[in-house]
């Protein structure tokens, strides 16, 4: 299962792909399937569209490729739909396992100030909380000499 963000990433990439995978009227057969399995090892990510043709739409032929290949449906929209499986011998060539998410450096700058920001509050809290209790137990010192 992939998070949203995840997804995300993975829309984001399949905007620049190509349609690779068409459904034409004889809907979803061993050889589109075998074609499709191909095409997931090689890049994981896999766009497809089903022609007006065909009985199915995008969704259903996304599902049902889904569920046959063991991959995940990452969007349809309109005929068109995008498909992801983790490919081990994709991952086994870039040495990666997962799919990249990008880094935002700006929200990376904010997330480190707020952390500076917080360290700083606990320690200002903290001298003022040891300097409360040192200023206490100076007043008790001085009252229990003023009752001697």
């Amino acid at each position: 299962m992939i998070t949203s963000k995840q997804r995300a990433e993975l829309r984001s990439r399949a905007n620049e792909l190509d349609t690779t995978l068409m459904i034409g009227k004889e809907g979803i057969t061993d050889a589109l399937l075998s074609e499709a399995d191909r095409q997931l090892e090689a890049r994981e990510l896999i766009k497809g569209k089903v022609l007006e043709t065909a009985f199915l739409s995008a969704r259903e032929a996304s599902d049902e490729l889904c569920s046959r290949l063991g991959a995940e449906g990452i969007q349809c929209v309109g005929f068109r739909f995008v498909i992801y499986r983790r490919s081990e011998k994709l991952a086994r060539q870039t040495g990666t396992a997962k799919a990249k998410v990008k880094v935002n450096p700006v929200r990376v700058g904010a997330q480190k100030r707020r952390q500076l920001a917080r360290q700083q509050r606990e320690q200002r809290n903290e001298y003022f909380r040891q300097s409360a209790i040192a200023y206490a137990i100076e007043r008790r010192r001085k009252s229990e000499e003023g009752e001697r």
